[in-house]
């Protein structure tokens, strides 16, 4: 397929696949006429491009990611190290502690609506500038 329909598949610009190849993290071939080819395979490559840059990865550490990650079967991939375990460890530890902070974010905020909602009657605040004058 070419990069077109890829993107219109995966939901990602032609931009940022056009990224992405140079990144080394999705390669393609190249038709007669010069246009990138790339096979369904792309699709999940760039479903779990998106997934990890979502969870705060930079390219880099993806690039060296992705050739790890389970093989199309199902099985592990021969170059999975227990490094790339402990490397992914700390990454879902980072992001453990990102979602207990933003959960504790949301329970301040929870408690100054509760405590702004209970108070005594606000005064109707004008909708524009010009209604305080």
């Amino acid at each position: 397929m070419r990069i077109g329909e890829l993107a219109r598949r995966s939901g990602v610009s032609e931009r940022s696949l056009r990224y992405y190849e140079s990144q080394g993290l999705l390669l393609s071939e190249r038709s007669p006429g010069g246009h990138r080819e790339f096979g369904e395979w792309a699709v999940d490559r760039v479903v779990r491009i998106q997934a990890l840059y979502a969870a705060g990865l930079h390219s880099k550490r993806i690039a060296r990611l992705l050739p790890c990650m389970r093989d199309v079967d199902g099985g592990p991939n021969e170059f999975a190290t227990a490094r790339l375990v402990d490397e992914l460890t700390e990454e879902r530890d980072r992001i453990d502690r990102m979602i207990a902070d933003l959960a504790r974010s949301r329970e301040v905020l929870d408690e100054a609506i509760a405590a702004a909602s209970a108070g005594p009657a606000r005064e109707a605040e004008p909708s524009s500038p010009r209604a305080r004058a």
